[in-house]
């Protein structure tokens, strides 16, 4: 085989790295957080334990970035909300879109683990903040201030509080998980928070 066909250091880097975040994410679905082990990563993946640890220090740290991976590639999650100019078919599209997503179970299981995982291991936690949640968070936010540029949103509202009202109470089904994330509840909640982020009438 001449060397311009065979796989570059890049390509093959590259495709170890994405073979271990995929069984991470396999491993924990199947046995779940407490006995996932780096030694299963690396045997799932058929890379060795030193290639994983060049990358990772923890089981955590995998988890982590492969969940984010996750999120950057489904539909919903962390793409801009558009701005058609009605706000109510904006959040809902992204809503729906959102619970899909977090009822899917290649995103379910896995983040529950790293929930769980952020919530023993503070430093974790504090990671999942700035490299999950709160990007997008941030845009619901930028969201939500172009709609009270437009009128849409009385002034005055503290727009962090009023994401948390679209967003805290999906996130509080899908930690319970005791009812469906369906269509008609992420409709529901638009509709009860835009009724208190409205201009009130003069």
């Amino acid at each position: 085989m001449s060397s311009n066909c065979a796989p570059s250091a890049t390509r093959l880097r590259r495709r170890s790295h994405h073979a271990i975040m995929g069984a991470t994410l396999e491993l924990v679905s199947e046995v779940g957080y407490p006995k996932l082990t780096i030694e299963a990563i690396a045997a799932r993946a058929g890379v060795g334990k030193q290639t994983v640890y060049r990358w990772w220090p923890s089981k955590a740290a995998i988890l982590r970035d492969a969940v984010v991976h996750l999120c950057q590639d489904a539909t919903g999650v962390t793409r801009d909300i558009p701005d058609t100019g009605d706000l109510a078919a904006d959040l809902k599209a992204v809503l729906r879109a959102a619970a899909d997503t977090m009822s899917h179970p290649r995103y379910d299981l896995p983040a529950r683990a790293l929930a769980a995982a952020g919530i023993a291991d503070a430093t974790l936690g504090a990671e999942l903040v700035s490299c999950i949640l709160e990007p997008q968070l941030q845009l619901y936010v930028e969201r939500l201030a172009a709609a009270r540029r437009a009128g849409q949103v009385a002034e005055g509202i503290d727009l962090r509080v009023a994401l948390e009202l679209l967003t805290g109470p999906l996130a509080f089904r899908w930690l319970m998980g005791e009812a469906p994330l369906s269509h008609a509840y992420t409709d529901t909640l638009v509709d009860l928070a835009l009724r208190g982020l409205a201009p009130r009438a003069a």
